[in-house]
């Protein structure tokens, strides 16, 4: 016969149909809560040995119940580590479930249970990790690894709630309509009220992105503005005139907007700065610039023209000077220096080129005497004649000790 079914009365039922039925009542595993100590292993702490607390499991549809403390030894450690496991050993041929220490081998992994569906099987219920040259079993060596058999879901209200559930008891209570498990203490909702303040790893603040709120959605929005100083650009007025009729008014030159930096140059004249006797009176804080000689009794200077474009006189006091130190020129370094002639090439500015102008090429001066050459952006621009005086001391010097050593020999062949 093809189907078969069971049990019914008057009918024989083997032990493998019974363990088969009661297998889908129940997983393997310690019939208990997960906070008790049933078929919980530990270390015995003096000798090779461990200690199985009493319990009641299910393995593969089998009831066993074990009523005291079980001592199990554990093998002679060698020289190299292992790990053994104790497990619940079903063997349905001697109809017997027992606690077994599995040993493991010497350096090797736990090993295995054997778990099949009709022949051996075995429910571990701890590892344990045996030292080489161990005399003792300690309490760190021993990881418990018990299963448990699940448990039923129940409905309830507050009054009939299970009155000594297992740790993980799952059912539905209608009086708060809400799901509830129990967490070894109380009954916990399964699914936990979220607020913004409860919530974990959220960001303390927001970047802020482009969006806009319409006047409406403001709350708190004044119904009047008083006025304060503020500007409108001419192209958001409305109704501005074409043309307006001349008034008199002034314009400060700080006030134009839009001005150029620089004028062209146009036909024009200066009689407005002309001092009587027909001198060109002061501008731009000076009007040596416009004369042609120098007269008075004042102090001089020779000045300074800064890259960007402002004046300043060139002082030379040791008042204004720190970290004074020799500085060696050598003679030979300014002898090497070739004076040329040269036209200067037109500019937008100047047209016509200026001809037969004599001086120094700044790049040939700067292969012996950089410290004479000025950079614009990063190239070579000019150069400090004023300070080709002090590189010519070096000259006169040598020439002024060439001479003093000439003259003593002169001496010396004097008769």
């Amino acid at each position: 016969m093809a189907i078969t079914s069971y049990p019914f009365d008057g009918q024989a039922v083997t032990e493998s149909q019974f363990s088969q039925l009661f297998r889908e009542f129940a997983d393997s595993g310690i019939a208990a809560s997960a906070q008790a100590n049933a078929f919980s292993t530990s270390a015995d702490g003096a000798t090779m040995a461990v200690k199985v607390q009493p319990g009641f499991a299910i393995v593969r549809g089998h009831a066993v119940l074990s009523t005291a403390v079980e001592t199990l030894p554990i093998a002679a450690a060698g020289t190299s580590a292992r790990s053994d496991r104790v497990v619940l050993r079903l063997d349905p041929s001697v109809n017997q479930i027992t606690l077994t220490v599995l040993q493991g081998a010497a350096g090797g992994a736990v090993p295995t249970p054997t778990q099949t569906d009709t022949g051996i099987y075995e429910l571990p219920l701890a590892t344990i990790t045996v030292a080489a040259n161990a005399t003792s079993i300690a309490s760190a060596a021993v990881s418990k690894e018990r299963p448990f058999i699940g448990q039923s879901v129940g409905v309830w209200v507050n009054a009939t709630r299970p009155a000594a559930p297992r740790l993980g008891k799952l059912g539905y209570n209608y009086d708060n309509s809400a799901w509830e498990f129990w967490n070894g203490t109380a009954w916990t909702s399964l699914v936990s009220s979220v607020s913004w303040s409860s919530l974990t790893g959220k960001p303390a603040t927001f970047p802020a992105t482009s969006h806009s709120h319409p006047w409406a959605e403001v709350t708190g929005a004044p119904s009047s503005m008083p006025p304060t100083a503020h500007k409108h650009p001419w192209g958001d007025i409305t109704g501005t005139p074409a043309t307006y009729p001349p008034a008199g008014h002034a314009h400060s030159w700080s006030d134009i907007s839009g001005k150029p930096g620089q004028f062209p140059p146009t036909d024009h004249w200066h009689g407005q700065y002309l001092d009587s006797g027909g001198t060109i009176s002061w501008a731009n804080g000076s009007k040596m610039p416009h004369n042609n000689s120098a007269s008075g009794s004042g102090t001089w200077y020779a000045v300074w023209v800064e890259g960007d474009g402002t004046f300043c006189r060139n002082t030379s006091s040791i008042r204004f000077k720190e970290n004074v130190r020799d500085h060696e020129i050598r003679p030979e370094d300014v002898l090497a220096l070739r004076p040329v002639i040269y036209d200067r090439k037109p500019t937008e500015e100047r047209p016509e080129p200026r001809t037969n102008e004599v001086g120094l090429i700044a790049e040939e001066v700067e292969e012996t005497l950089p410290w004479l050459v000025n950079y614009f952006d990063g190239q070579v621009d000019g150069l400090r004649y004023d300070l080709l005086g002090v590189a010519l001391v070096a000259v006169a010097k040598d020439q002024a000790a060439r001479i003093e050593r000439l003259e003593a020999r002169v001496e010396g062949l004097s008769p």
